[in-house]
């Protein structure tokens, strides 16, 4: 099981095989811990700088993998009667740095590329829905993107 800093978000190591030709890096798989079901996987590609976020779902368990590139992710929890309410959690994820992180409805996420071009895959539980999501302008949640560029 992975370390948890904010209630409802996980991270576990992955493994990354070392082979001739190309290394295979592990994703998920229907027996780990944090898989809820399958309902979609996507990509998604971020340039370096460039901030997407904030957004949050209501109902969709995330789970992001990052094989290409570095990505810098920030996670808030504004829940009432969370034990980590007001709470910012921050990871920069990397195949030198391979983990999945797991995150729980109803908390937010921004992310950022940190290099060139980073490449993110989910693994939702479920399809894409956009009545689910909720998004917020970067500067509605309070953080300082500037301390890591």
């Amino acid at each position: 099981m992975g370390e948890v800093l904010i209630e409802g978000v996980e991270f576990t190591k992955l493994s990354r095989i070392e082979v001739p030709g190309g290394d295979v890096l592990h994703a998920m798989k229907s027996t780990d811990h944090g898989f809820s079901g399958f309902g979609e996987a996507y990509f998604s590609i971020i340039l370096a700088g460039l901030i997407k976020g904030w957004k949050r779902h209501r109902n969709m368990t995330l789970n992001l993998v990052v094989p290409q590139g570095r990505v810098r992710f920030v996670f808030y929890d504004d829940r009432l009667g969370s034990a980590s309410n007001g709470v910012f959690h921050e990871v920069v994820v990397s195949p030198e740095n391979y983990l999945r992180i797991t995150i729980a409805p109803m908390l937010w996420v921004a992310f950022q590329g940190v290099d060139d071009e980073s490449l993110i895959l989910n693994i939702a539980d479920l399809c894409h829905d956009p009545v689910e999501v909720e998004r917020r302008d970067l500067s509605d949640i309070a953080y300082e993107w500037d301390s890591y560029l």
